[in-house]
């Protein structure tokens, strides 16, 4: 199930951005501040309609999918998630099968087991912390079984050990079958974790391949306007400025 944008253009955000997206992977779109990342993702969610351009999943234009079947193919996870009602974990998780019309008891335990939730499943949300939090939102992501799971910053404000384990859990979706797609301000995250680097610049891409080509020393001097080095090796790469 390819999910593709063709010559996306939100005016003063994205200039004919084209790119053909593959399941079973993770793909990290990376960029200065301003660049349109989280712009490109909103339309690849259908829920930012470009000026121009078009978008398709599987074949199909997705603005003209219904919207349950669109919710049913694609899970977002937001910058910034609202949870406008204090309720228990396990109530939250379960709304991520809201699209499908049911309680899908047995997957929501699963995916709480999953997520080391199952202990936190009568608490409110309102008394986790942030890395528990997180996990609860991609576990109600994850509880909706969406062929792509589009995340924007998900590993902002978490440290490193909360960093690790939303990582694991979102290759984890990757190796079975679904497409993961993620704006990450951390190039080294980008560096090691992804199978795929879009780079968008001023609304431009800038760069799209595997992570070694596309953050090439060279393009992050001239996207980022800074010089540096990637140092230590294959998976496990630091950048330094210089």
């Amino acid at each position: 199930m390819t999910l593709a944008a063709r010559n996306l253009v939100v005016p003063g955000r994205l200039d004919r951005v084209s790119l053909t997206l593959e399941p079973g992977g993770i793909t990290a779109i990376c960029g200065p501040n301003g660049a349109g990342k989280s712009t490109l993702l909103q339309c690849l969610a259908g829920l930012l309609v470009p000026g121009t351009g078009d978008l398709v999943l599987n074949g199909k234009p997705l603005d003209r999918l219904h919207p349950r079947a669109r919710a049913q193919a694609i899970g977002y996870l937001p910058q910034q998630p609202q949870v406008a009602w204090d309720v228990a974990v396990r109530r939250l998780v379960a709304l991520g099968r809201l699209p499908h019309g049911d309680r899908g008891d047995a997957i929501v335990a699963e995916i709480m087991r999953r997520l080391d939730l199952t202990d936190f499943a009568d608490r409110p949300i309102s008394t986790l912390s942030g890395g528990e939090r997180a996990r609860v939102l991609l576990a109600r992501v994850l509880a909706g079984t969406p062929r792509w799971i589009l995340a924007d910053e998900p590993l902002a404000a978490l440290d490193l050990a909360h960093q690790r384990t939303i990582l694991r859990h979102l290759r984890r979706a990757a190796r079975d079958g679904a497409g993961v797609v993620m704006v990450v301000h951390d190039l080294a995250q980008a560096m090691n974790h992804a199978d795929r680097v879009v780079v968008l610049d001023r609304g431009s891409l800038a760069a799209d391949g595997p992570p070694e080509e596309a953050l090439h020393r060279d393009l992050v001097e001239q996207v980022w306007s800074i010089r540096a080095q990637w140092i230590g090796e294959q998976g496990r790469r630091a950048l330094i400025t210089l």
